[in-house]
């Protein structure tokens, strides 16, 4: 949920201002032009079932399996297999969980981190949470970032998850800015992302901390 709605029409000002607040991290900046230009001119946003299918070719490409099935059915993840039948991004998003959750995790399902959205079986998946709440919170933060730019390099309108997922709220501080920087950071150091800040298909290792 978008905490403060940005207008469309001050949204290239809103852009400029985030860009700005960027100045002298070329990291962060190559990674947030690359999302801020991935709405076309036009305005289009694609089709979503072709932008599902790049979804599944790419959770195939790093060896997860997938079911065409509403996540409502059991669960986002169930321990072996992302459901699909949800939005491109929500897609792309568990694909980054898969990334950077833990192996001795990824049996569990959702990975451990409580039921998501999306989840029909939600006691069960609530009652193998794995993490605290803050650990859940920095991995979901992690997780937000990867995937935003797994769309961005898929040709998705990355812009809209960065908008929903909060990453402008407060945009104007220079903490909002920092705290992407800070994020993208832990991603390469992490070898998530490479010196363009283009998502890498890494998964991460028993006893990496991220």
């Amino acid at each position: 949920m978008i905490l403060t709605p940005i207008d469309t029409s001050d949204l290239p000002a809103v852009i400029d201002r985030f860009e700005q607040g960027l100045a002298g991290r070329p990291l962060a900046l190559a990674a947030f032009r690359r999302i801020a230009s991935s709405i076309p001119a036009d305005g289009r946003l694609g089709d979503p079932a072709e932008q599902r299918a790049q979804a599944v070719t790419l959770a195939a490409s790093l060896g997860i399996e997938t079911l065409d099935e509403e996540p409502a059915e059991a669960f986002s993840w169930d321990g072996q297999r992302i459901r699909t039948r949800s939005e491109p991004s929500v897609v792309i998003h568990e694909i980054a969980h898969w990334q950077l959750c833990a192996p001795e995790r990824r049996p569990l399902f959702d990975f451990g981190l409580g039921a998501g959205p999306e989840t029909g079986r939600v006691a069960e998946a609530d009652a193998v949470t794995a993490l605290s709440e803050e650990e859940r919170q920095d991995e979901e933060t992690l997780t937000s970032l990867l995937g935003i730019l797994w769309e961005a390099e898929l040709g998705q309108p990355a812009m809209l998850a960065f908008l929903e997922q909060n990453w402008m709220e407060g945009y104007d501080r220079p903490a909002t800015p920092a705290h992407f920087d800070r994020i993208l950071n832990r991603l390469h150091a992490g070898g998530f992302v490479d010196d363009q800040a283009r998502p890498l298909p890494a998964a991460r290792r028993s006893g990496q901390v991220l």
